[in-house]
C-alpha cells in the first residue's frame, strides 16, 4: 500500500538532517514534493518561487510544516538571488525553478529563455561567487530534461548523448544543462544534473499535459483530446519516485564529490505511447466506455523520446516506487479530492 507520506521512519535519518536548504521553483509540481521528502528528513528548508498560486500543494506542506520558509523571488532577478543564498546560509540547493511548458516556449520563447536559461547562469553564477567568499553550499542539484537531448537516434537515451534541442523549450533545457555543468569543468561547482521522463501525479495543475488533462475530462464523464496522432512514445515517471531521485543524488554528493559534474537520467524505463497512457488512465477510473477523440494536430513533436535510468540505479541505488497503474490510481485520487474541493468553493 502506497501512503502520502511515502518514507518510512528508517528512511529518515539522513545528512540533510538540520541543513539548510533552497528549493527553487519551490510552487511548482515537482518543487512541493521535494520540500515535503525533505522536511520529513529534517532539514530546514527555503523555498523560492516567482508566483504563489492558491491551488499550489506548497500550501499542504506548509500547513504540515510551519517551518517551512516562503520568499517571493524570480530567478532572473540576480540580486535578490544572490541575497537569497546568502543571507539564509544555504548549503544544499535544488534548482528546479523553470518555464515548464512546451506549448507556451513555442509561441513566445524570449521568457522562457530568460527564465530557463539565465535564470540557471544566474544561480551558477551566485553559488561560484559565495563559495569563493567561503560559503558552504556543499550540494547543488539542477534539474534539466529529457528534452535537453532533443531527437537522437539512440533510444534509449544515454547520459553521454549531446544536448542537441531544436525547438524553444528543448533549446532552453539544453543551454541550461550546459551551462550548469560548464560551472562544474571551470570552477568545480559540486553540481549534479537530473534529467528526468515525463512526470505526473498530485500536484500538476497544467491541465494540457495528457494526464492530468485526460483525468480531469473522465472525471467529469467526457471523453479525453489526444492533440496528436497517439503514437509519440515517452517516459511517464511518478511525481514522487522523481523527488526521490533528486533527494538521493543530493545526499550523495555530500559525501561523494566524484559524481559532481554528472548528469543522471530518471525514468521507469517503461516507455509507452500518448495512446496506451489515457488508455491506462480509463481503465484506472474504469471508464473505458469513454473513447479518446484523436485530435491528430500536434506539430513539431519527437516520435520517440525515453531515457534509460542504468546510471541511477547503478551508481545510487534508486528505483522507482510506484508501477505505472499505482502512480495513476493514486494521481486519480488527489485530483478527485482537488476537483470535488474547487468545485465546493
Amino acid at each position: 500500500m502506497f501512503l502520502l507520506n511515502f518514507i518510512g521512519k528508517g528512511d529518515m535519518e539522513t545528512k540533510l538532517a538540520g541543513r539548510r536548504v533552497l528549493v527553487t521553483g519551490c510552487a511548482g509540481f515537482l518543487g512541493p514534493w521535494v520540500c515535503e521528502l525533505l522536511l520529513e528528513k529534517g532539514a530546514q528548508v527555503v523555498g523560492l518561487d516567482r508566483e504563489y498560486k492558491d491551488a499550489s500543494r506548497i500550501y499542504e506542506v506548509q500547513r504540515r510544516f510551519p517551518s517551512l520558509k516562503l520568499v517571493n523571488i524570480d530567478i532572473e532577478h540576480y540580486d535578490a538571488l544572490y541575497k537569497t543564498i546568502a543571507e539564509e546560509g544555504i548549503e544544499v540547493i535544488f534548482h528546479l525553478a523553470a518555464q515548464a511548458i512546451v506549448g507556451v516556449a513555442n509561441e513566445n520563447p524570449l521568457p522562457t529563455f530568460a527564465s530557463n536559461i539565465m535564470g540557471t547562469w544566474n544561480l551558477m553564477e551566485s553559488v561560484r561567487l559565495l563559495l569563493n567568499q567561503g560559503a558552504k553550499i556543499e550540494a547543488l542539484v539542477v534539474a534539466s530534461s529529457d528534452k535537453a537531448y532533443g531527437d537522437q537516434e539512440v533510444l534509449p537515451y544515454l547520459e553521454d548523448a549531446p544536448m542537441q534541442g531544436r525547438f524553444p523549450y528543448d533549446v532552453s533545457k539544453s543551454c541550461a544543462d550546459l551551462i550548469t555543468r560548464s560551472y562544474f569543468h571551470s570552477y568545480c561547482l559540486p553540481v549534479a544534473v537530473t534529467r528526468c521522463g515525463n512526470l505526473y501525479g498530485g500536484g500538476d495543475l497544467n491541465f494540457s499535459r495528457i494526464v492530468p488533462g485526460t483525468i480531469k475530462a473522465v472525471l467529469a464523464g467526457e471523453a479525453p483530446l489526444i492533440r496528436s496522432d497517439g503514437s509519440p512514445v515517452r517516459d511517464y515517471i511518478f511525481v514522487k519516485d522523481a523527488a526521490r531521485a533528486n533527494i538521493a543524488l543530493a545526499e550523495r554528493l555530500l559525501d561523494d564529490k566524484s559524481i559532481a559534474g554528472m548528469a543522471f537520467n530518471i525514468s521507469n524505463d517503461a516507455p509507452v505511447s500518448v495512446l496506451q497512457i489515457v488508455e491506462s488512465i480509463l481503465k484506472t477510473l474504469k471508464r473505458e466506455d469513454l473513447k479518446p477523440v484523436v485530435l491528430n494536430q500536434a506539430s513539431r513533436e519527437i516520435q520517440a523520446q525515453y531515457l534509460s535510468s542504468a546510471r541511477m540505479r547503478e551508481i545510487l541505488g534508486w528505483a522507482p516506487q510506484y508501477s505505472l497503474e499505482q502512480g495513476l490510481t493514486e494521481a486519480a485520487a488527489w485530483y478527485g479530492s482537488h476537483l470535488a474541493r474547487v468545485a465546493a468553493k
